[in-house]
């Protein structure tokens, strides 16, 4: 059965990013020395679906910083090029979350990487998430790309566990309440 996880960071305000989706004030606190598990959440993942802005932040970036296949949703795909080394690691789609899973399912994928404010924020309202590992940078932004947005219904989170590193950031994994 297919699933979607969530492994993101936030300003300790709730942005992913400013208005202009820049995450220099992220990329500012990454500590190469703190293990933040990330290498161990990817080993599991088959695919990771990311949304527009999160691809077009981390396009340019050589090299390339994912190894698994990246698909990006958007709702427009007009005059969209991949960039050649890219080709063969990354697609695109303008299908709803649940036909992206359905598709990614019939593949073969069976553990998804969700990626991106929007993009996650569909996939928790078509409840498609299973959990979510959450870090907080310690950090105010005041203003910038929320990670939730405004749901129909509350979606009840089980905690899981939380772990604190001494830069200061923490990290809490929640699983969706079923």
């Amino acid at each position: 059965m297919i699933s979607g996880h969530v492994f993101i960071a936030t300003s300790l305000d709730g942005f992913i990013a400013r208005k202009n989706g820049d995450i220099g004030w992220l990329l500012e606190r990454d500590d190469p020395s703190e293990d933040h598990g990330y290498d161990a959440f990817i080993k599991d993942i088959d695919m990771i679906v990311m949304g527009r802005g999160s691809y077009e932040c981390m396009r340019d970036v050589r090299p390339w910083p994912y190894t698994r296949p990246v698909l990006v949703l958007f709702s427009s795909l007009k005059d969209e090029q991949i960039p050649e080394e890219l080709a063969s690691k990354v697609r695109f789609s303008d299908k709803s979350p649940e036909v992206t899973m359905a598709m990614l399912d019939a593949q073969g994928i069976r553990r998804v990487y969700v990626d991106g404010g929007r993009v996650i924020q569909s996939f928790l309202r078509a409840g498609l998430i299973a959990d979510m590992v959450i870090t907080r940078v310690p950090v105010l932004l005041g203003q910038g790309r929320r990670l939730f947005g405004t749901l129909a219904a509350d979606i009840p989170l089980v905690h899981e566990n939380t772990c604190a590193f001494g830069s200061g950031l923490v990290q809490s994994r929640y699983r969706i309440a079923a």
